[in-house]
C-alpha cells in the first residue's frame, strides 16, 4: 500500500513566518495535531506540533512559526506505507507533510498515525492483547489541579494525554494537549507556571473529555484499535478492577505494526 492511497490531500497549512497565535488559531479551529510549515516558494520545510505550540512561553503575537517547528522526514506519495510508519515513530511525531517528490518539496498532502491505523485494523501483528504494549508508568490528574500543573508534564513527557482520576483513584476522564490548545487557556497557563494568579486559570475538571474510554489488559490489540477508530480518540484507558493497569495510545499501536509487540515499561 501506498501513501497516496490514505493520505488527506487537502492539507492545512502555514508559513514559517506567521505568528504562533495564528497557528494555534488553526489547530483549534480546524482540530489539527500538527500543521505542515511552508516557505515563501510555498515548499515544505517542517512541521509544528501540538507539543511544540504548549512550548511556547511568550504571550506576544510577534512570535513566529519558525523557531518552534521540527524537522520531519522525507514522505512522498510514493513511499510505501509501512516505511512510512517508521519514520513516523522514529520522528516521535504523529502527522507528517507528504510532498510530492524528493526533487519538488511542495505539499501534496498529510500523513497521519491515524490515517494508517485506520487501514491496518485486520493486521495479524495486532492479534496481541493490550497488556504486551501498554505503558504501566502512567502519569495521572485529578479534576481540581490546575492546567499549571498539568501543562509541563504534557510537555516534558510523550505523553498527549494524561488520565483524569477522582480521590479514590477511579477513571474519570482524559485531559489532553488538545484540550487545553482549545480550551483558549494555554497562554495563561504559560505565563503562571507556579499557579500564582488563580483569577487567571482554570481547572482540569473545565476541559477535561468525558467519559472514560477504557479496555481491560487482555482486550486484543484490534479491538483496542476498532474503538479508538470509533470513538475518534487518541488513547484508551486500560482498567483492570476499576484501576488504571495503564494506557494505550496511537503510537504504541503503530510501533506494534512497525516492530512487533513488546511491553513498554
Amino acid at each position: 500500500m501506498k501513501v497516496n492511497e490514505i493520505m488527506s490531500k487537502d492539507a492545512v497549512c502555514i508559513n514559517e513566518h506567521d505568528s504562533i497565535t495564528h497557528a494555534r488559531q488553526l489547530m483549534r479551529d480546524h482540530y489539527l495535531r500538527g500543521l505542515p510549515v511552508i516557505d515563501e516558494e510555498e515548499k515544505v520545510i517542517g512541521i509544528l506540533k501540538d507539543q511544540d505550540i504548549l512550548n511556547i512561553k511568550a504571550t506576544k503575537s510577534n512570535v513566529t512559526v519558525e523557531g518552534y517547528m521540527q524537522e520531519c522526514p522525507l514522505i512522498t506519495p510514493e513511499t510505501d506505507v509501512a516505511d512510512a510508519a517508521g519514520y513516523l515513530l522514529d520522528s516521535e511525531i504523529g502527522r507528517c507533510p507528504v510532498v510530492i517528490s524528493n526533487e519538488d518539496r511542495s505539499l501534496a498532502g498529510i500523513l497521519s498515525n491515524s490515517d494508517i491505523l485506520a487501514n491496518i485494523a485486520g493486521n495479524r501483528k495486532l492479534d496481541a492483547t493490550v497488556a504486551d504494549i501498554m505503558t504501566t508508568d502512567v502519569s495521572t490528574c485529578k479534576p481540581h489541579d490546575n492546567l499549571t500543573k498539568v501543562w509541563p508534564v504534557l510537555l516534558e513527557s510523550n505523553f498527549s494525554g494524561l488520565p483524569v482520576i477522582s480521590e479514590k483513584s477511579e477513571p474519570m476522564g482524559m485531559v489532553t494537549r488538545m484540550d487545553i490548545i482549545r480550551s483558549g487557556f494555554i497562554r495563561t497557563s504559560m505565563g503562571d507556571t507556579h499557579a500564582t494568579q488563580p483569577k487567571d486559570t482554570t481547572l482540569v475538571e473545565k476541559i477535561m473529555s468525558t467519559p472514560v474510554y477504557s479496555v481491560s489488559p487482555d482486550t486484543s490489540i484490534k479491538d483496542c484499535l476498532k474503538q479508538m477508530l470509533h470513538y475518534d480518540v487518541g488513547r484508551m484507558t486500560v482498567v483492570d478492577k476499576d484501576r488504571i493497569a495503564g494506557i494505550v495510545d496511537r503510537t504504541d499501536i503503530l510501533r506494534a505494526f512497525v516492530m512487533g509487540t513488546d511491553p513498554v515499561q
